[in-house]
């Protein structure tokens, strides 16, 4: 439930099937010590897709070696962003927790890599 102060844009459905989220692997996780926020870059198999590369501000709740292998969720349609000297080729989805720190979007269970959200 939104708290009051809380307000939401209403999008079309023909927006919302324009955003191409999509499962995929982690594959590598390395420190990203430039980074002005504590951050990964991770490596993700999006099967079909290949590879991408991502930022992802996920220090807190994660170390790098529980990382590798998770699925995570991932917007792939977004373009490469600029994050510092890295390009991030896709945004890999979470929440943040009560602290702001984020939990990343996961399915509930195992999914080929690629796979769309539906």
């Amino acid at each position: 439930m939104h708290a009051p102060s809380e307000t939401m844009d209403i999008i079309t459905w023909q927006h919302f099937e324009q955003t191409d989220i999509r499962v995929g692997t982690i594959t590598a996780a390395e420190d990203y010590p430039e980074a002005r926020k504590p951050a990964y870059k991770l490596t993700v198999d999006l099967g079909p897709l290949g590879s991408k590369r991502s930022s992802a501000q996920i220090t807190k709740h994660y170390t790098k070696e529980e990382l590798v292998g998770r699925q995570v969720l991932c917007v792939t349609n977004l373009g490469n962003k600029q994050i510092g000297k890295f390009i991030s080729e896709v945004l890999v989805t979470g929440f943040a927790d009560e602290n702001g720190d984020i939990v990343l979007a996961q399915p509930a269970g195992k999914v080929p890599n690629g796979s769309k959200l539906m």
